[in-house]
């Protein structure tokens, strides 16, 4: 045995790739096995020499090597997806998913072990665990434009590619079916009947036929409701209780707004100025459309909602729109001079947006599939946001309105009830396919 420095072990070993790489694969073989000799330890070596073994039929030399990589590089994920894969060959399932987990937890871009880890789930009867693993690799790979086809699925990932397809097809139809079973048994088909035809068509068993074409859901698009772009004031009879409290919502707004702290970009954090150039435009400098949340995605910031008191409890009294991990959206929403919130479609029309302005200088507007409406202090007005929509702030000063999440008023109560299951259900199933 020889100690080869790293710098020598990295020359051999690339060496050694390069006769592969040239199709010269038993001179390769025996560099490595060289290499092995005098490094035991060699990573390449040793992953390459376990391949070859398992290409020519000699699985247990194959696994030992493997076995030996692992210990010697218990953090290299190709070699634990590796051996995971023996693992599962040699029928040691609960081994092979130990190494699989780890390997996607090291590389999670490998999206081909993480359907073999779904697969043995699978084998193990962990069907609970097995689909969102599914899930979450073929909604990972098609975001990146591939998997939509054969021409863009590799050849050897095709058949474990169109099996998980069916699995995640069969699997959430199955999830999400049940769920509504005892609102069905409950209160009979009929009351339930356009949830269901909403999941058929959220499942895309059933097409979805928007009355109007600048109807968009990005999400969850709930059929055969009424599709006003901006709704009559009479359908919300607490926008009189709030629109009251206007002075005082306003007064804490201010107070927090000078302070300029809480306050958040109300698109999250985008990537880059290319990005965030699709949402906001500037007309006066950089845009901003900032936030100070009392509620996001379902959860209350309770630190905001200490700073103000009145509006808190104000937005509390009103019947707001509470699914977990997605409802109320409630804030202070703030768009500063020049800015311009470009067209976009919201994600369900189960759930309808309402505005009290509380600040709006002139040159102000919304505008909801084509229809512009502009903002007076002090009044409410609910519209449907998966109608392409923007808005503009073309002054020098400030626009500032409450915004908050109510559930579509054409809804029923037993629909709001299944709609909260089921949107809750399909938010945990996402969250645990990492979607």
């Amino acid at each position: 045995m020889t100690s080869d420095s790293p710098s020598d072990t990295a020359a051999r070993s690339a060496a050694a790739q390069a006769l592969a790489d040239q199709g010269r694969v038993v001179e390769a073989e025996r560099a490595f096995s060289d290499l092995l000799r005098d490094v035991p330890d060699a990573r390449d070596a040793l992953n390459f020499l376990a391949v070859r073994a398992h290409a020519n039929q000699r699985p247990d030399e194959a696994f030992e090597l493997f076995s030996h990589a692992a210990r010697a590089h218990p953090d290299d994920a190709v070699i634990l997806a590796n051996l995971g894969t023996l693992q599962r060959e040699r029928g040691e399932h609960e081994a092979a998913v130990a190494s699989m987990q780890r390997s996607v937890e090291l590389a999670p871009q490998f999206l081909g072990t993480r359907l073999r880890l779904a697969e043995v789930l699978q084998a193990l009867g962990r069907h609970a665990q097995a689909l969102p693993m599914y899930f979450g690799a073929i909604m990972t790979a098609q975001q990146q434009g591939r998997w939509l086809s054969d021409a863009t699925t590799e050849v050897e990932l095709q058949p474990l590619v169109k099996h998980a397809m069916r699995m995640v097809a069969v699997g959430r139809r199955h999830l999400f079916t049940e769920l509504l079973k005892p609102l069905r048994e409950r209160h009979g088909g009929a009351a339930i009947a356009r949830v269901e035809k909403s999941l058929a068509i959220f499942l895309q068993d059933l097409p979805a036929v928007y009355p109007d074409p600048a109807q968009r859901p990005k999400f969850l698009y709930f059929p055969d409701l009424p599709s006003p772009r901006f709704f009559d004031r009479s359908l919300f009879p607490w926008y009189a209780e709030l629109e009251s409290r206007t002075a005082v919502i306003r007064d804490e707004m201010r107070t927090v707004l000078s302070e300029d702290s809480g306050f958040e970009p109300f698109l999250g954090h985008v990537a880059s100025d290319e990005m965030l150039g699709q949402h906001l435009r500037g007309e006066r400098g950089p845009p901003a459309w900032n936030a100070f949340f009392f509620q996001r995605h379902g959860e209350r910031h309770e630190a905001n909602a200490r700073r103000c008191p009145e509006t808190a409890a104000a937005l509390e009294a009103t019947p707001l729109c509470r699914i977990r991990g997605h409802a109320p959206e409630c804030c202070y929403s703030v768009l500063t001079p020049g800015s311009h919130i470009l067209p976009h479609h919201g994600v369900t029309n189960t759930r309808v947006v309402t505005h009290l302005p509380l600040v709006v200088p002139a040159d102000c507007a919304l505008v909801v599939g084509g229809e512009k409406r502009e903002w007076q202090e002090g009044v409410c007005f609910t519209f449907d946001d998966t109608f392409e929509h923007e808005a503009w702030n073309r002054s020098a000063d400030t626009r500032v309105v409450v915004l908050l999440d109510t559930w579509n008023p054409h809804l029923t109560e037993i629909e709001r009830s299944a709609l909260t299951e089921l949107v809750g259900a399909i938010g945990d199933f996402n969250r645990s396919a990492g979607v």
